[in-house]
């Protein structure tokens, strides 16, 4: 015996036949007018409520907390750098943030250099307003992120104001990126650049002034390997780097003198690697701080006594005094 159709389908059925007579009626309506694209289609308005002093309130604190994330990050990271609170972990800051923050060394250093350039502009020229008006949401424009002050980093804070504040005028009043910025930068340094006097295997002196990229190598001295138009790339004991006029102090040693520290630096480069001994590394180190242009005769029997052991015969002149 067949069953009786359901309940169901039935209402589907008609359901189905409602929504049908009712666009059918709609086409009706439209096909019976002279001119159908006159047609007027009646829209419900949604009412969106004003947000409240409390929510305003809380939106406001809320967009400081993101403008603010960079500075809170390098300032955080600054602490844990210079407290060594990785040690309980981690052998070095560099191991820490890659296993922790899967940050390079580089990047960390760029929070730390951008959460200062903040604090500069911040405190230079904005010290006669209270601390909640130091948004982009008030009277003062300041940076949302790092890479928009990374090419001001290594300029002196007076400088950093100076160029944010061209940015800025440059963006139309709002934060500026950090190709604006970096543009500002390479106009003041076309209008007011300086000559490199420089000389290749001349030896210079490290001046860090408050670099990240040259932690740890205060004092270090360096040979001219390269002559850039703003820069020179200098040989030190561990490597090559490309070190700003600004950053370099010439030792002004004699010709002589600079032959005799590039045969230094070729022997402590023969056998400088990372995975020395912590001692051996330490030790060539102090090689590559010194303000002297030779080596002491116990200096240079230690020099000689790695080269011996890790299997480099020193063909080079003595370069020690008695």
């Amino acid at each position: 015996m067949p069953k009786p159709p359901s309940r169901r389908n039935k209402a589907t059925s008609a359901a189905s036949t409602d929504s049908t007579s009712a666009a059918n009626s709609v086409n009706e309506d439209i096909s019976q007018q002279e001119d159908p694209g006159s047609a007027t289609i009646t829209i419900s308005a949604v009412e969106v409520p004003e947000l409240t002093e409390e929510e305003q309130r809380d939106r406001l604190h809320l967009e400081r907390r993101v403008e603010r994330a960079f500075f809170e990050a390098g300032k955080a990271l600054a602490e844990l750098r210079d407290r060594r609170l990785y040690r309980s972990s981690h052998r070095t800051f560099e191991d820490y943030c890659r296993d922790r923050f899967a940050h390079s060394r580089q990047k960390s250093n760029y929070l730390i250099a951008a959460a200062d350039v903040y604090e500069n502009l911040t405190t230079i020229c904005c010290q006669n307003l209270p601390s909640e008006d130091l948004t982009t949401n008030r009277s003062q424009i300041l940076p949302t992120s790092e890479g928009q002050v990374r090419p001001i980093t290594k300029l002196e804070p007076q400088e950093q104001w100076e160029v944010w504040q061209q940015a800025v005028e440059l963006a139309g009043g709002k934060v500026p990126t950090g190709r604006i910025v970096k543009d500002v930068v390479q106009r003041i340094m076309e209008r007011t650049q300086v000559p490199n006097t420089y000389q290749l295997g001349e030896v210079c002196q490290i001046l860090v002034k408050d670099n990240p990229e040259l932690r740890g190598k205060a004092g270090c001295w360096g040979i001219v390997s390269a002559v850039n138009e703003f820069s020179c790339t200098v040989r030190m004991w561990d490597g090559e780097y490309t070190i700003g006029l600004q950053h370099l102090k010439s030792y002004e040693y004699l010709p002589a003198e600079c032959e005799q520290m590039q045969v230094i630096c070729d022997r402590i480069n023969r056998v400088y690697f990372d995975s020395l001994e912590e001692t051996v590394k330490t030790l060539l180190q102090s090689l590559g701080k010194l303000n002297r242009p030779y080596l002491t005769a116990v200096e240079e029997k230690l020099l000689s006594l790695i080269e011996r052991e890790y299997g480099l015969i020193d063909q080079s002149p003595q370069t020690h005094r008695q």
